[in-house]
């Protein structure tokens, strides 16, 4: 037997950030010794909040930069684009029509996004998850690393895929099984500490992977932290620059500056000189990483070449499967229009649909 198909993507609104890395790609990683992955660059995601169309192509071209050189291997992973595989909507349009409406009203992301943009509220962000759904099930993926924060929408997802096989009468998708990390980081704002760290809250609340050294610096020395210690709890901002310490400096430099906040004796400027240089020396391969890849651009566009063709082959492959259980006319290589005519004939006069989708 093969090995489990993994799915996962990014919104190209903005370049990655240590929550994204230490949530996600640092795990995308990992499974790619274990799992036959998919990763790709939603970009269709992406216009479902407010953005600007001639930022979004360099957006995606920064994002598989920064996938590139986090360590997302092509010899070893599908890197690709959504909008470059139209079945992805072809599909999601398929799936919307067994969705009940209901079921996407109360999709997490569909309230945080109305709530965040009420101006921008549309069908697109009320689709969302159907359009997720089509993206895991179009490649058959049987595992997708989420954050605790996205079950909802994977549960989404599975509920569309037994409407569908119920309706249809076939199974032609695996029911996609959450992959949570045991110990997934949660990084907050360094601006709003008791929010997740996110491109949303602004450049400011984060550090991007390819932040140089003194942004880094800046922003780090600017976190919020707080006036002192407050009873026996530490604050959210502290708490925050000391995860981030544990994960980023040596033992010892943890271990030392914890022992001066239990003793009262901590002045935070020295936790923030200590975790910006720790931040700093670790992300000093990437950038190194990534100054090579951005002299390279023919090596990008055969990564995203090839992996747009690869990931083509298999959504093809899923779709005609699709179209020949939803009795539509499947799209056939030379197929010209004497045999489309003939071919739609021939599904009309020799196949009956299933009584299951007979449901209006």
């Amino acid at each position: 037997m093969g090995r489990k198909r993994v799915f996962s993507g990014i919104r190209p609104t903005g370049p990655i950030h240590l929550g994204n890395y230490l949530g996600a790609i640092k795990s995308w990683i990992q499974l790619q010794d274990r799992y036959e992955c998919i990763y790709a660059i939603v970009d269709y995601h992406g216009m479902t909040t407010p953005y600007h169309p001639a930022e979004m192509r360099a957006n995606v071209r920064e994002l598989l930069i920064d996938y590139l050189a986090a360590g997302v291997d092509p010899e070893r992973s599908i890197l690709m684009v959504q909008s470059a595989v139209p079945e992805h909507t072809e599909l999601a349009w398929i799936l919307g029509t067994v969705t009940p409406i209901a079921w996407l009203e109360r999709v997490p992301t569909f309230k945080e996004k109305a709530e965040q943009h009420p101006d921008y509220v549309h069908l697109g962000l009320l689709s969302y998850g159907v359009l997720m759904a089509a993206d895991i099930v179009l490649y058959k993926a049987e595992v997708v690393p989420v954050g605790e924060d996205q079950l909802p929408h994977l549960e989404l997802t599975r509920e569309i895929v037994r409407r569908f096989h119920h309706l249809f009468g076939v199974k032609i998708f695996p029911e996609p099984q959450a992959l949570v990390a045991q110990e997934t980081a949660r990084i907050m704002s360094l601006t709003d500490p008791e929010k997740k760290m996110s491109k949303t809250l602004g450049p400011r609340s984060l550090i991007a992977l390819s932040d140089p050294p003194e942004a880094i610096r800046d922003k780090i020395m600017k976190a919020v932290t707080d006036t002192g210690p407050s009873g026996e709890r530490m604050s959210p901002g502290v708490a925050n620059l000391f995860q981030l310490l544990k994960i980023f400096g040596t033992e010892e430099e943890y271990r030392s500056l914890r022992a001066e906040y239990d003793a009262g004796t901590l002045r935070y400027v020295n936790l923030k000189r200590t975790l910006a240089d720790a931040i700093i020396r670790s992300l000093e391969p990437f950038r190194r990483r990534r100054a090579e890849l951005e002299n390279d651009p023919a090596y990008l566009d055969r990564v995203l070449r090839d992996g747009i063709r690869r990931a083509r082959a298999i959504a093809r492959e899923t779709m005609a499967e699709v179209k020949e259980a939803c009795g539509l006319l499947r799209d056939e290589p030379g197929l010209g229009e004497a045999g489309v005519a003939a071919a739609a004939g021939s599904k009309a006069a020799g196949e009956q649909a299933p009584e299951a989708v007979e449901r209006r």
